[in-house]
This record gives structure tokens, sequence and C-alpha cells, in this order.
């Protein structure tokens, strides 16, 4: 059985913790894209953790845990992140990495921080971590895949053949210091022995995996609001956070993912730039956000506060169709426990028509959302374990959300805990 976990909306929708739940009933979970540039949150007994690269279940025992080739994998980040994990107590991490990975390095954040600040008013609303040059130098074939890490002399050929045109750009178009192909060959060839233990052929590993039947559980950042092709272009990511990008990202077959659980969160948040159409302000954002989990509405790798707003049927229904979605988690439904009243936006009205369809981004920007408001329930829910147990006007909200976007709800996240979990 292969799963695959994914974004339905503008990333942030808790995906972590549904991963590190669903991880208890796998063999196998393999981050699939993009890198160390956002976070997934997971509370457990160990502590609260922010993960950027590694797997989220590597907290679960006898869970092997995989970096696939399609992640852009800063490897100072990963050690860093490792040894943050272990401080805190929790087991040496079951993890095991691509060694078709190809490794974001210093170059690729400081070119991405050197052309966010070229930009300025313009900027994209990047994590400056890299990603944009990363994945511009793999599909330039210039990029460096972790078995290169493992030969000196193939390394250094091969930073020197990519700085050309970087030390072009950084000397004329940046006015920076240039690289240097000797530094970079000394640190990135001791990174890869490093590593070198965790470094497999995954590509045989996981079809030998499927041959044996084993249960592999495939996780996506970001979300598919995010997808530099389906999504709030060009607001989005430089990968596809999308289920059907997971078999080519991880390495398995099309035909092998038998469920896609996109998550959403029982309201609408976003902490990149874009456009959020039913994007709160002032107090009552200020508000949502510091009731949002745990931690509130932070971005996990930024900080930054993250946007907030009614929940949207509209970009929520779109986002479930482009992820293949056979079935819907959503999450911190227990955050929306204060409120009297709760908005919900059932349709953007545009050039006078009001509509289901998520538009392109010109569009968008001129879109107006149609709400429709249903009482709150007023009752804190952290602790029900079944559903039949919550409120009945929570229950209706998530009957009436599961009707428009047209996707099945199957599981609700009421707590930031592990166990906070009602199943449909």
């Amino acid at each position: 059985m292969v799963r695959a976990i994914v974004g339905a909306n503008w990333g942030d929708e808790g995906k972590g913790k549904l991963t590190d739940v669903l991880a208890k009933g796998s063999d196998i979970v393999i981050r699939f894209q993009g890198g160390a540039n956002a976070g997934h949150t997971i509370i457990n007994e160990y502590g609260k953790f922010a993960l950027h690269l590694l797997p989220s279940g590597i907290f679960n025992a006898g869970v092997d845990n995989l970096i696939g080739p399609g992640v852009a994998l800063d490897i100072d980040a990963l050690l860093k992140e490792m040894g943050e994990v272990l401080s805190k107590g929790a087991p040496q991490p079951q993890l095991m990495i691509s060694s078709r990975a190809q490794v974001l390095m210093d170059c690729h954040v400081l070119m991405d921080t050197y052309e966010e600040e070229r930009l300025r008013d313009f900027k994209f609303g990047s994590t400056k971590s890299g990603i944009a040059p990363f994945y511009s130098d793999k599909a330039a074939k210039v990029g460096i895949q972790v078995c290169h890490l493992l030969d000196k002399d193939v390394l250094h050929e091969r930073l020197k053949a990519s700085f050309i045109k970087k030390n072009i750009l950084l000397e004329h178009l940046y006015h920076k210091p240039l690289l240097n192909a000797d530094e970079y060959t000394e640190k990135y060839y001791a990174l890869g022995q490093q590593i070198k233990h965790m470094v497999v052929d995954s590509t045989q590993y996981l079809h030998a995996a499927l041959k044996a039947d084993k249960s592999i559980l495939l996780e996506g950042q970001l979300g598919a609001l995010r997808d530099p092709d389906h999504g709030i272009f060009p607001y989005t990511t430089s990968s596809s956070p999308l289920a059907g990008y997971a078999t080519v990202g991880a390495g398995l077959p099309p035909w092998a993912i038998t469920r896609v659980i996109a998550v959403t969160k029982a309201y609408s948040s976003s902490v990149g730039t874009g456009v959020f159409p039913t994007k709160m302000t002032g107090d009552e954002a200020e508000e949502l956000r510091k009731r949002g989990g745990d931690a509130g509405e932070y971005g996990a790798k930024t900080g930054r506060p993250r946007d907030v707003g009614w929940f949207d049927c509209v970009a929520t229904r779109y986002g479930c169709m482009v992820q293949g979605a056979t079935e819907c988690a959503m999450t911190n439904l227990d955050v929306l426990s204060y409120l009297d009243e709760i908005k919900v936006c059932v349709g953007y009205e545009l050039d006078g028509t009001v509509s289901m369809d998520f538009p392109v981004t010109p569009d968008l920007q001129r879109a107006t959302p149609v709400y429709e408001t249903l009482p709150g329930w007023k009752t804190d829910v952290k602790d029900v374990r079944t559903y039949s147990d919550l409120p009945e006007n929570c229950r209706k909200y998530v009957e009436f959300i599961e009707e428009r976007i047209g996707t099945p709800l199957r599981m609700l996240s009421n707590g930031p805990h592990r166990d906070a979990i009602i199943y449909r």
C-alpha cells in the first residue's frame, strides 16, 4: 500500500502531524520534494519539533525514513536538525538518503538572498533558503547529486563548470564576492563523508519494497496552490507538491499510489506571498492567528506571521482536484471554538458571475469571495475523540464543507498532540 499526504491549500496545513500519526502503520516514510524552506511541526512525548528535511516518520520505531531524489538536500541543515532531535532524547532516526538526491549548497542560498534584495518591492516572498536557484541548477543540469560528493575529482569538475555563470552574475549583476570551486570541493566532499553511511540506491530499495508489499507513506511539502504549474504562479515554490509528482520525487511507478490524503485546515492560512482571497485583517486576524494551534499561526521555518482567513471552499475544492485526493483530513478544528459565527467562502464573484471554479492568478486578484455564515459551537472540543460527540454545530460545519469541496473528510485533528484525532 502506498499513501500520499499532501497539502490542499497554500501549505502549512498540518501535514507533519498527520504523517507522524499515519507513520505508525507504515514501513517506510519518504520526503519526495522541497527542501529546508518550510517546516512540519510535530508534538510528541519527546517535545515539540519543526522538521524541515527529516521525514515526519522519524519518531516511529521500526519505520525507515527516506529523503528521495526529488528533495533539495541541504546537508548542513539536515545534520543540524538531526542533532536537535537527538538532543531532546528522541531515538536515532532510521534515515536513508537517495544517491540521486541533489545537494543544495551555500551558493544557492547566496543567489536566492541576492536576487530577493535585487527585486525589492517585486520579490516573490522567498524564505531565502536557496530553493529557486537549486531547482534552476537541476533543470540546467549543472546540479550536484549526492553520488558526486563521494568522488572528489568529479565533484571539483562539476563545481568549476557550475560556477562559471554564477560568478558572472555575482560580479556584474549583484556585485558580490566570487565563488571558489576549491573551497566548495573541500567542504562538500567532507559533508559527503559524514552522510556516506546513509546513502542508498533508493530506486532499487523502493521497488523491492513494493514487491514485498511494504506500506509506504509519501510526505509532501507545501500545498497544491504553491505548485509551479497549477498554483498561484508566480507566487509558488519551485518543485511540485502534487501527489502526481510524488512517484517521480520518490522513485515509484505512477500506478503505485492507492490513497491520496489532502490536508486542509478548518480555516485558511498562508505564510508566503501571493493572492489570498479570504484574508482577514486587523484584530480579527490577530485573534485567530494567536489561537491557531500550539504555536499560533507563524511560519515553522521563518517565524513570519501567517496570513489567516475564513475557510475557502473554492480553493480547497480545486486543491483536492489537482491533488487527485481520495480523501481529506482537516486540522485545527478546535481553534474555531471561540467564534459565535463562522464564515465560509462558497464561491468567487468575477465580472458579475459567481463561480466555484478556481481561476488563474490575474483573475484571482480581481475575484471577490462570496460567503455563507454558519453558527459557531462555542465549546472546547480538544478532548473529543468520537465524531458523534462533537457539538452539533461543529458537525454541521464539517459536513457543510465536505459537501462543497466534493471530497470526503475522513480525519479531523482537534489539537496539536498526536492522539488528538477523530476518524470518520
